[in-house]
């Protein structure tokens, strides 16, 4: 039901969604790539063990998620 009304309000208002695979997009540093469930020591905090990167997890998973879905939508051109 949510995807069928999120789909209906991005094109009305001239936006696509792109599903992507959520997993690990917190655990995973957007700086080098590198992937550790101890890169997340707390639920807000993400701190990377291979090269240091810091910044709050939510903005670290939107990050790769953003990144996921723009891989997806030129891998598959409209």
């Amino acid at each position: 039901m949510f995807l069928t009304i999120l789909h209906a309000k991005a094109e009305s208002a001239g936006r696509e969604v792109i599903a992507v695979n959520p997993r690990n997009t917190s655990r995973t540093c957007p700086h080098c790539g590198h992937t550790a469930k101890e890169n997340r020591p707390t639920q807000e905090k993400f701190h990377c063990i291979a090269c240091g990167h810091t910044a709050h997890a939510d903005t670290v998973g939107a990050l790769n998620v953003l990144r996921a879905g723009l891989v997806r939508r030129n891998a598959n051109p409209a």
